[in-house]
């Protein structure tokens, strides 16, 4: 129990009772009986004021949290009192997790349900573990504040941004996939396996063409092909010192932003997601100065959980990564023609020159990719008119950084590598038109 500001007054007005015996002593038994009835409100206050007891108190969430995105929290409150509550609750959340609330208020009515709601936006993947949950709610008198803690105590996972994966889910049922950005990606005339016969439009190509159905019907006919199934999608990850650099968040209202890795990993997760829904397999390699972690490529919704199991945990290394020994390792494990997904960073020419030529060796069998985050605050200074000085000198740097950018892309390019340079928000929603685009067209 905690006194309130009304206890004390009483308690000082008992006070001054007490020091005024110096003066007249027969505020002795004034002071006695003030005492006595301050004591006998408290103990009614108690024996009138509802037990923490009354109330059962359960936290609802997602085990799963997601990075980067709002994760609704929910503490349920069932009351068996006989007032109305007034209450102040604190879920005891994972203190490196930014939470958008700390204190919630509510009103639970007796025999009652209350939902107080808050959210948490996690910035880094991993284990965390909830504490206990503590309200607070005054006595029917006013003169103390019931506290209790209540056992709630659970362990969390922080993992990619699963929610983005619902949400494609979700949109790909109802056949909304334009609402995330999606355009449509299915090219007529390409592919092997037969679909159905057609009218020739002009925008097919000739051989197309099927003459017996032609001569049958007098008029140009077409052939229509789908795209082919069990194709392979191999996504390798670096997760050295590069890949930690933070890339301006998406919203631009959180004071942290996610690190490269984390949008690499999002968008791998996705684009996995969608691999295994078109019935492709999907892949996975993580290396730092060494090889990781190695998934080979399988079809089916439990490779994507096995990636995500895998993915969830993955930190930085503040190491070189080898992209030379990542590659080659993947050419001894993985013979099948791929889509080889390289997902990384890029600073100099010179740098850069082991991932060219292990890529460029790795197209003579593979169909390499290699997607990298654009930088916006480097963007955002080579394009800026330059105030003072200083300002000209870092546009100087920003735009040397641009073209060395460009002449790494430009080298991968001209070998048979194919690149993808996009802005952070944009990297999934990119990353699964290409793919969507490389099927449509039989380049896998």
């Amino acid at each position: 129990m905690i006194p309130t500001l009304r206890l004390y007054l009483l308690l000082l007005i008992g006070s001054t009772l007490v020091a005024g015996m110096a003066l007249a002593p027969v505020l002795l038994w004034l002071a006695v009986a003030y005492i006595g009835a301050v004591a006998a409100l408290v103990v009614a206050d108690y024996l009138l004021t509802d037990r923490p007891s009354t109330l059962d108190v359960e936290r609802l969430n997602d085990s799963r949290l997601s990075l980067g995105a709002n994760n609704p929290v929910t503490i349920l409150i069932g009351s068996r009192a006989r007032r109305r509550l007034t209450l102040q609750i604190r879920d005891e959340h994972p203190h490196e997790i930014h939470a958008d609330a700390t204190i919630l208020t509510g009103a639970v009515m007796p025999f009652a349900l209350l939902e107080a709601r808050y959210h948490l936006h996690p910035l880094r993947r991993g284990d965390f573990a909830f504490g206990d949950i503590n309200i607070r709610y005054p006595s029917i008198l006013g003169t103390f504040v019931h506290q209790a803690r209540y056992p709630a105590a659970a362990p969390v996972r922080v993992y990619p941004d699963v929610l983005e994966v619902r949400k494609y889910d979700l949109l790909a049922r109802k056949g909304l996939l334009i609402e995330l950005g999606l355009r449509p990606a299915r090219l007529f005339g390409h592919g092997v396996e037969f679909e159905r016969l057609r009218e020739y439009t002009t925008d097919d190509e000739y051989r197309r063409i099927n003459w017996k159905a032609t001569a049958r019907r007098g008029k140009p006919i077409a052939a229509e092909y789908e795209t082919e199934r069990s194709q392979y999608v191999v996504s390798v990850i670096d997760t050295g010192r590069l890949m930690r650099a933070p890339v301006d968040d998406r919203s631009g209202e959180n004071e942290a932003s996610l690190a490269r890795l984390d949008y690499a990993i999002n968008a791998a997760l996705l684009l996995s997601y969608v691999v295994t829904l078109k019935g492709d397999h999907a892949g996975l390699l993580t290396f730092a100065d060494d090889v990781r972690t190695y998934l080979a490529p399988r079809r089916g919704k439990g490779q994507f959980y096995r990636m995500l199991e895998v993915l969830y945990n993955v930190q930085f290394e503040p190491v070189e990564a080898d992209h030379a020994r990542a590659l080659t390792y993947l050419s001894i494990k993985h013979k099948r023609r791929s889509l080889v997904i390289v997902f990384t960073d890029l600073v100099t020419l010179d740098a850069a020159r082991a991932l060219i030529a292990h890529m460029s060796r790795l197209a003579q069998r593979h169909l390499p990719l290699c997607v990298v985050i654009s930088d916006p605050n480097i963007t955002r200074l080579a394009g800026r008119t330059p105030a003072d000085p200083g300002d000209l000198y870092r546009r100087g740097v920003a735009e040397m950084l641009l073209d060395e950018r460009r002449i790494v892309l430009d080298t991968l390019q001209r070998n048979g590598v194919l690149t993808l340079d996009v802005p952070a928000d944009r990297l999934s929603v990119a990353l699964i038109e290409k793919y969507l685009e490389l099927k449509g067209r039989g380049m896998l």
